[in-house]
């Protein structure tokens, strides 16, 4: 079967809903130009581009494994857009994110997913974890666990604070050998007892091919903006595909980190 590279689409952001006061970072539902609703994550908030990114890279990489997430849009915020805006920590955030955002479509009626009430099957959990540990998502916690069920599905959703990597100077082949300590917070390590089984699968359906396309979705307006150590956009590109591959070359070290701090929960 041919592969097919994923491909993004763009909307222009029409009208300001509510902020989702959720952490820092001020989300935002919004409505778009296709008449759909939208949960915008703003390139001038909190961790700013390097959190779209990670969103994006993230996003993608879990839909390409068959994971239920929402679709992501590139979400253009013209300059106009704030000015009605009266509250002025909105209006400020509105000002530095004028251009293009990243936006998630809107689950209208989902509900957050909470472990106590929900039971994950081991083949599911183990997929969950396995994705976070390679790339190094740390917010799927039970405090926090970025998950949603909507028609009786379970739904994976913010992804901003995966690839950390990027925020302590790019130090990309460090980062890549290490273990994923913090899957010992997981909120579904407890049933994740088919990581070996489930590493096999995702390896042979993580091809350099794909990763590269994913990673070939960061806009390149984004890589300009960001302050990083490389010349050229394109070596900063790379370094997201390089970094990833290197990942899916030692999975065993995350699954051996993850298993450990398993047998310690049980």
């Amino acid at each position: 079967m041919t592969y097919t590279p994923p491909e993004l689409r763009t909307v222009e952001v029409t009208r300001y809903v509510t902020p989702l006061r959720e952490g820092g970072s001020l989300p935002a539902l919004v409505e778009a130009d296709d008449e759909f609703l939208y949960v915008l994550k703003f390139r001038g908030a909190g961790q700013g581009i390097k959190a779209l990114i990670a969103e994006l890279i993230a996003g993608e990489i879990a839909r390409t494994l068959g994971f239920k997430v929402p679709e992501l849009v590139f979400a253009t915020l013209d300059e106009a857009f704030g000015r009605t805006e009266p509250d002025e920590e909105i209006q400020d955030l509105l000002r530095a994110s004028e251009g293009l955002n990243l936006a998630l479509h809107y689950l209208s009626g989902a509900i957050t997913f909470d472990a106590l009430v929900t039971t994950v099957d081991a083949k599911l959990a183990s997929q969950i974890v396995w994705l976070d540990c390679l790339v190094t998502n740390v917010d799927r916690t039970p405090r926090n666990t970025n998950m949603l069920m909507w028609h009786k599905e379970l739904w994976l959703i913010d992804h901003g604070a995966a690839l950390y990597f990027h925020h302590a100077g790019y130090n990309w082949e460090e980062q890549a050998k290490r273990p994923f300590v913090q899957v010992k917070d997981h909120v579904l390590l407890p049933q994740a007892t088919e990581l070996e089984a489930v590493d096999a699968e995702f390896r042979s359906i993580l091809t350099p091919e794909r990763i590269r396309a994913i990673v070939a979705l960061i806009p390149e307006e984004w890589l300009q903006t960001i302050d990083s150590p490389f010349e050229a956009v394109e070596e900063h590109r790379e370094v997201y595909s390089k970094f990833l591959e290197a990942r899916l070359t030692r999975t065993e070290t995350f699954i051996k980190e993850a298993q450990h701090a398993r047998k310690a929960l049980i």
